[in-house]
């Protein structure tokens, strides 16, 4: 495959961010990893976990809005990007508390720190993926960033099998969390090298002649944020995963952060393959928004998810993490590249922003509805409840399919 020099531009940004988000992934996943099995041992129930992952994730889609919309109009994309990562700080200090509401607002902090760094990350990231395929050029990034996700989990999964001891202080965990201060340093050195290489908010000027020539969101974008909160709702947080698979199944520490490394790594694949397949659909039918229908696999996927999950055998619950995390690997992959596709360069930032509160919204909503299904009912409540979820996301699937013909 030959590039251009626009293209080859293009790509070295892709890689420069890919490589920031692989530091980031190694912080916030590997602590994503076990956070909720160390929220457990220092004192938090089922339904806090639920309502801590809830808040969080709210926190780190939701204030997406107000970033993303300051983001366009001030420019200053990569003022947003810098503190954003900066506040990746909380996640090592993490190792400094073993009181769970203390550690909850660190948790929920780098949640916050996400929140003003993506849309304008996403947003000079969308520019350089328009060049190449946003679908490949946002897997490209994906892959890298899932290298990190895989890596962070590891280097838990590690220490927690060379201690050597079965049951898990919070001593172990705080050393895990101390571990992590080196890829900071390593992330914001990436930060500075991708800024200076690249300082201005627009490096390719206008748009490929193929994106939509509006310059408002239309009704697709909206009929498509409304599946997206549907289709999020019943995709349970790893984090109530994690918890639950301590409390109920007794599993070792270590197999926890080891199930979270699987899925980031079948993350990765599943995002090269489902976003070339986002950008033949595109190029086949020779219309941007084609792509979007790769998005029915979605709920399809994660109505699946708890029918092995919620099986109390290891290969029943390895399959539902695979598809885990192929479900991840969509959402970070087709459902950003959809924005991109969806809004014009001057909306982007506040485009990414209101996705991002629609998500943000629903894995809260999510997190509490499992956060309380699991500590008051049996399994079979949770999985009834994925499964209905799901088929409202298929009928609000084929509404904006509607819409794309």
């Amino acid at each position: 495959m030959s590039f251009n020099p626009n293209q080859k531009k293009a790509l070295n940004i892709i890689i420069l961010f890919g490589l920031v988000s692989l530091f980031g992934d190694i912080i916030y996943e590997g602590a994503r990893s076990v956070n909720g099995p160390y929220l457990e041992i220092i004192g938090a129930n089922a339904f806090m976990v639920g309502i801590i992952a809830g808040i969080g994730e709210f926190f780190g889609y939701g204030i997406r809005l107000l970033s993303g919309y300051f983001a366009d109009k001030t420019k200053a994309y990569w003022t947003f990007t810098f503190i954003g990562y900066g506040m990746l700080i909380s996640v090592p200090l993490l190792a400094l508390t073993g009181i769970w509401q203390i550690a909850s607002i660190l948790i929920v902090t780098e949640r916050l720190g996400k929140a003003l760094r993506s849309p304008a990350k996403d947003t000079i990231l969308s520019q350089a993926t328009q060049q190449i395929g946003t679908g490949f050029g946002f897997a490209i990034n994906e892959v890298l960033d899932q290298i990190g996700a895989l890596t962070g989990p590891l280097i838990f999964t590690g220490l927690f099998l060379w201690t050597g001891t079965k049951i898990k202080s919070a001593h172990d965990y705080q050393v895990g969390y101390n571990l992590l201060w080196l890829p900071l340093i390593l992330l914001m050195l990436c930060v500075y090298i991708a800024f200076k290489k690249f300082p201005r908010e627009n490096e390719f000027g206008n748009q490929p002649s193929h994106t939509i020539p509006i310059d408002q969101l239309n009704k697709v974008f909206w009929s498509y944020n409304i599946f997206t909160f549907a289709t999020t709702l019943g995709f349970i947080n790893f984090m109530l995963l994690g918890f639950y698979f301590k409390s109920a199944y007794q599993l070792p520490d270590s197999f926890i952060p080891l199930f979270y490394a699987i899925a980031m790594g079948i993350d990765a694949v599943a995002a090269l393959i489902v976003g070339k397949l986002y950008d033949r659909f595109k190029n086949k039918k020779q219309n941007i928004l084609a792509g979007l229908n790769t998005l029915i696999i979605i709920p399809i996927l994660t109505a699946l998810i708890p029918f092995f999950i919620f099986v109390n055998q290891i290969w029943t619950i390895v399959i539902g993490v695979l598809l885990w995390g192929i479900v991840m690997g969509c959402h970070e992959t087709i459902m950003k590249s959809a924005i991109a596709d969806l809004t014009p360069l001057k909306k982007r930032g506040t485009g990414y922003g209101i996705f991002n509160v629609n998500y943000g919204l629903s894995m809260l909503v999510g997190g509490i509805l499992f956060g309380f299904t699991f500590q008051h009912f049996q399994p079979i409540i949770s999985m009834v409840t994925v499964v209905l979820i799901e088929f409202v996301a298929l009928i609000l699937f084929f509404n904006m399919k509607q819409q794309l013909n």
